[in-house]
Protein backbone atom coordinates (compact mmCIF):
# COMPACT_ATOMS: atom_id res chain seq x y z
CA UNK A 1 0.00 0.00 0.00
CA UNK A 2 1.37 3.42 -0.61
CA UNK A 3 0.25 6.35 1.14
CA UNK A 4 -0.60 9.91 -0.54
CA UNK A 5 2.86 10.92 -0.51
CA UNK A 6 3.41 7.81 -3.12
CA UNK A 7 5.55 6.57 -0.14
CA UNK A 8 4.99 2.66 1.09
CA UNK A 9 3.33 1.63 4.24
CA UNK A 10 4.21 -2.01 3.90
CA UNK A 11 1.52 -5.02 2.96
CA UNK A 12 -1.35 -4.93 4.75
CA UNK A 13 -4.98 -5.97 5.03
CA UNK A 14 -7.82 -4.71 2.90
CA UNK A 15 -9.71 -3.71 6.28
CA UNK A 16 -6.81 -2.16 7.15
CA UNK A 17 -5.90 -0.17 3.97
CA UNK A 18 -9.63 1.25 3.90
CA UNK A 19 -9.69 2.67 7.65
CA UNK A 20 -6.59 3.98 7.09
CA UNK A 21 -7.90 5.58 3.91
CA UNK A 22 -11.13 6.69 5.13
CA UNK A 23 -9.46 8.07 8.38
CA UNK A 24 -7.72 10.36 6.47
CA UNK A 25 -11.06 11.41 4.24
CA UNK A 26 -9.22 10.01 0.76
CA UNK A 27 -10.09 7.27 -1.52
CA UNK A 28 -8.34 3.56 -1.83
CA UNK A 29 -7.41 3.05 -5.23
CA UNK A 30 -5.83 -0.21 -6.58
CA UNK A 31 -3.05 1.19 -9.33
CA UNK A 32 -1.99 -2.65 -9.75
CA UNK A 33 -4.20 -5.40 -9.74
CA UNK A 34 -2.43 -8.07 -11.31
CA UNK A 35 0.31 -7.84 -8.92
CA UNK A 36 1.42 -10.20 -6.05
CA UNK A 37 -0.24 -8.66 -3.89
CA UNK A 38 -2.00 -5.91 -5.35
CA UNK A 39 -0.76 -2.59 -5.13
CA UNK A 40 -3.26 -0.24 -3.58
CA UNK A 41 -3.04 3.87 -3.50
CA UNK A 42 -4.90 6.21 -0.75
CA UNK A 43 -5.67 9.74 -2.60
CA UNK A 44 -7.97 11.86 -3.41
CA UNK A 45 -9.37 10.39 -6.90
CA UNK A 46 -11.40 13.64 -7.93
CA UNK A 47 -8.32 15.30 -7.49
CA UNK A 48 -6.39 12.40 -9.78
CA UNK A 49 -8.70 12.60 -12.61
CA UNK A 50 -9.33 16.01 -12.71
CA UNK A 51 -4.96 16.38 -12.86
CA UNK A 52 -4.73 13.75 -15.50
CA UNK A 53 -7.78 15.84 -17.45
CA UNK A 54 -5.77 18.78 -17.48
CA UNK A 55 -2.58 16.87 -18.18
CA UNK A 56 -4.40 15.16 -21.65
CA UNK A 57 -5.87 18.72 -22.69
CA UNK A 58 -2.64 20.26 -22.83
CA UNK A 59 -0.68 17.08 -24.41
CA UNK A 60 -4.07 17.55 -26.98
CA UNK A 61 -3.41 21.32 -27.05
CA UNK A 62 0.56 20.98 -28.38
CA UNK A 63 -0.66 18.22 -31.20
CA UNK A 64 -0.26 19.05 -34.69
CA UNK A 65 -2.65 18.43 -36.53
CA UNK A 66 -1.67 18.08 -40.85
CA UNK A 67 -4.65 19.16 -43.18
CA UNK A 68 -4.44 18.34 -47.09
CA UNK A 69 -4.76 21.74 -49.15
CA UNK A 70 -5.57 21.01 -52.53
CA UNK A 71 -3.56 23.17 -55.32
CA UNK A 72 -5.55 22.82 -58.97
CA UNK A 73 -3.72 22.86 -62.41
CA UNK A 74 -3.98 22.45 -66.06
CA UNK A 75 -1.20 21.72 -68.76
CA UNK A 76 -1.56 25.07 -70.24
CA UNK A 77 -1.40 27.27 -67.68
CA UNK A 78 0.70 30.43 -68.10
CA UNK A 79 3.95 31.08 -66.30
CA UNK A 80 2.58 33.57 -63.86
CA UNK A 81 -0.26 31.52 -62.74
CA UNK A 82 2.01 29.09 -62.43
CA UNK A 83 4.13 30.83 -59.98
CA UNK A 84 1.19 31.87 -58.15
CA UNK A 85 0.28 28.62 -57.66
CA UNK A 86 3.60 27.45 -56.93
CA UNK A 87 3.56 30.21 -53.93
CA UNK A 88 0.82 29.06 -52.34
CA UNK A 89 2.05 25.63 -52.03
CA UNK A 90 5.14 26.52 -50.36
CA UNK A 91 2.68 28.97 -47.83
CA UNK A 92 0.85 25.50 -47.06
CA UNK A 93 3.98 23.38 -46.83
CA UNK A 94 5.38 25.84 -44.38
CA UNK A 95 2.75 26.23 -42.59
CA UNK A 96 3.36 22.04 -41.83
CA UNK A 97 0.01 20.91 -44.64
CA UNK A 98 0.84 18.38 -47.36
CA UNK A 99 -0.19 19.74 -50.87
CA UNK A 100 -2.11 17.63 -53.66
CA UNK A 101 -1.57 18.44 -56.45
CA UNK A 102 -3.84 17.56 -58.97
CA UNK A 103 -3.84 18.60 -62.59
CA UNK A 104 -7.29 17.85 -64.57
CA UNK A 105 -6.76 16.64 -68.50
CA UNK A 106 -9.83 18.31 -70.38
CA UNK A 107 -10.74 17.12 -73.44
CA UNK A 108 -8.54 15.89 -76.13
CA UNK A 109 -5.34 16.67 -73.67
CA UNK A 110 -5.58 13.25 -71.94
CA UNK A 111 -3.79 12.53 -75.04
CA UNK A 112 -0.40 14.32 -73.62
CA UNK A 113 -0.03 12.90 -70.59
CA UNK A 114 3.56 13.48 -70.77
CA UNK A 115 3.43 16.99 -70.34
CA UNK A 116 1.42 16.69 -67.41
CA UNK A 117 3.76 14.52 -65.82
CA UNK A 118 6.44 17.41 -66.91
CA UNK A 119 4.13 20.28 -65.56
CA UNK A 120 3.93 18.26 -61.99
CA UNK A 121 8.08 17.47 -62.09
CA UNK A 122 8.55 21.27 -62.64
CA UNK A 123 5.66 21.74 -59.45
CA UNK A 124 7.75 19.44 -57.60
CA UNK A 125 11.25 21.25 -58.20
CA UNK A 126 9.49 24.98 -57.47
CA UNK A 127 8.31 23.55 -53.96
CA UNK A 128 11.94 21.11 -53.44
CA UNK A 129 13.11 23.68 -50.67
CA UNK A 130 9.73 23.62 -48.21
CA UNK A 131 8.61 19.71 -49.36
CA UNK A 132 9.29 16.59 -50.94
CA UNK A 133 7.15 14.12 -52.87
CA UNK A 134 5.22 12.35 -50.77
CA UNK A 135 3.31 9.74 -53.47
CA UNK A 136 4.09 10.29 -57.42
CA UNK A 137 2.11 11.37 -59.51
CA UNK A 138 -1.03 8.94 -60.60
CA UNK A 139 -3.28 8.86 -62.91
CA UNK A 140 -6.97 8.77 -61.80
CA UNK A 141 -9.30 9.17 -64.14
CA UNK A 142 -8.82 12.42 -66.30
CA UNK A 143 -6.24 13.93 -63.84
CA UNK A 144 -2.48 13.43 -62.96
CA UNK A 145 -2.51 13.77 -58.85
CA UNK A 146 0.52 13.99 -56.96
CA UNK A 147 1.27 14.42 -53.17
CA UNK A 148 3.88 16.81 -51.64
CA UNK A 149 4.48 16.63 -47.71
CA UNK A 150 6.42 19.36 -45.97
CA UNK A 151 9.97 18.52 -44.50
CA UNK A 152 10.53 18.22 -41.36
CA UNK A 153 13.12 21.18 -40.17
CA UNK A 154 10.58 23.39 -42.26
CA UNK A 155 7.02 22.45 -40.73
CA UNK A 156 6.18 25.16 -37.33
Amino acid sequence: MLDEKGEQLGVMSIDSAKAYAYDRDLDLVMIAPQAKPPVCRAMDYGKYCYEQDKREKEARKKQQTVEVKEVQLSCRIDTHDFETKANRARKFLSDGNKVRVCLRFKGREIAHQDLGREMLGRFAEACAEVGNVDKKPTLEGRQLTMFIAPLKNQAK
